[in-house]
């Protein structure tokens, strides 16, 4: 098979593997339908030191079940499925609850484990890591519902996850910081959860009017000081009832805790790119605000939201504006790396 591989900061490369196997019986084998490219996965190709091994990318995935290991029960060979970001088993305690990404038998796609940006992968945990999609032959489904199943293995649902965790409801404003894939989602999530306003912090104009076409009521394109000035502005000098940062560098987050008003509260879910972070009165302490969030427990939201894409209600496939082939992975790198692409869908 065919698989994608980094090397090294901006070496991207497919090469041609032996086929997974079942290594233990509850594993799964699942040929791809489609994959992506992650933000995240942008984070190594800056700054991977060179290596003569590759390290298997990615783990955003929708497949057909074509093996199954002998302790699966929930599977059958033909299902369409949606494998999340990590696997789990869905039954320890932290996975009931609610906490997925927290399994104590889990674990995180590549090296070993392999990545999902290839043409079949080996999913640990089966039973507990995937999810059916009903009723759907992926022969006959069109891109546009491909897409938007593939945007439930993480990015529409960790945009949601910064929402949920914030505790986005009816009435509040909510400020999304970063005009990416997670932070266009977390719009559409916190419109769907009723927040009353939502300020997206972007300054790529076709990204930021898919937001407005998701509801965002306001755009603010400045940034650092400007950017802060202005959310207040529009607040009214109160600041934002929640604040969802969907970046991960340390300026998006001063930003966050700039715009939060008192009792509000800062959910993260862009991975931070920095270990230590002001927490003190001039930032968390002194407005008595709640900072929150973490890697998305996809498997949680997984069921609802299959339902709401098949029946129409969601389209979070919309973030996808660029496909290729495997083959042409590393020039879909490149191009989310350059921005000229949101986020790159993977066909096979």
């Amino acid at each position: 098979m065919k698989a994608t591989f980094m090397y090294g900061a901006g070496d991207v490369r497919v090469e041609t593997v032996p086929d997974p196997v079942i290594r233990h019986e509850t594993d799964a084998i699942v040929r791809a339908v489609r994959a992506c490219v992650c933000g995240s996965d942008l984070h190594p190709y800056h700054s991977m030191p060179g290596s003569a091994h590759g390290t298997a990318m990615g783990h955003e995935l929708i497949g057909v079940v074509e093996e199954i290991g002998s302790a699966v029960t929930t599977l059958r060979r033909g299902d369409l499925v949606v494998a999340p970001f990590a696997f789990q088993d869905n039954t320890c305690v932290f996975c009931r609850e609610g906490f997925q990404t927290s399994c104590v038998h889990g674990g995180w796609y590549g090296g070993d484990n392999g990545g999902l940006q290839a043409e079949l992968a080996r999913i640990p945990q089966a039973d507990g890591s995937l999810v059916v999609v009903p009723g759907i032959d992926p022969a006959m489904a069109d891109e546009r519902l491909l897409g938007s199943l593939l945007a439930l293995s993480d990015v529409y649902l960790t945009g949601y996850h910064a929402a949920h965790m914030g505790r986005v409801a009816p009435g509040k404003t909510v400020t999304v910081i970063g005009d990416g894939a997670v932070g266009l989602s977390a719009v559409l999530a916190s419109r769907q959860l009723g927040a009353e306003r939502v300020i997206l912090m972007g300054r790529h104009t076709a990204r930021t009017d898919l937001g407005v076409e998701w509801g965002a009521t306001d755009v603010v394109a400045e940034r650092g000081d400007e950017g802060i000035a202005r959310v207040m502005e529009l607040t009214g000098g109160e600041g934002s009832h929640v604040v969802l940062e969907a970046v991960g560098h340390m300026p998006a987050y001063e930003q966050a805790y700039g715009v939060v008003r008192p009792g509000g509260v800062i959910s993260r879910v862009g991975v931070p790119q920095y270990e230590a972070a002001p927490i003190g009165f001039g930032s968390l302490f002194g407005k008595n605000a709640t900072l929150t969030g973490g890697p998305a427990p996809v498997r949680a939201y997984l069921e609802p939201a299959i339902g709401q894409v098949l029946r129409g209600e969601i389209d979070p496939g919309r973030v996808f504006d660029r496909t290729v082939s495997i083959d042409d992975v590393p020039a879909g790198y490149a191009a989310m790396d350059a921005r000229e692409a949101l986020k790159v869908m993977v066909a096979f």
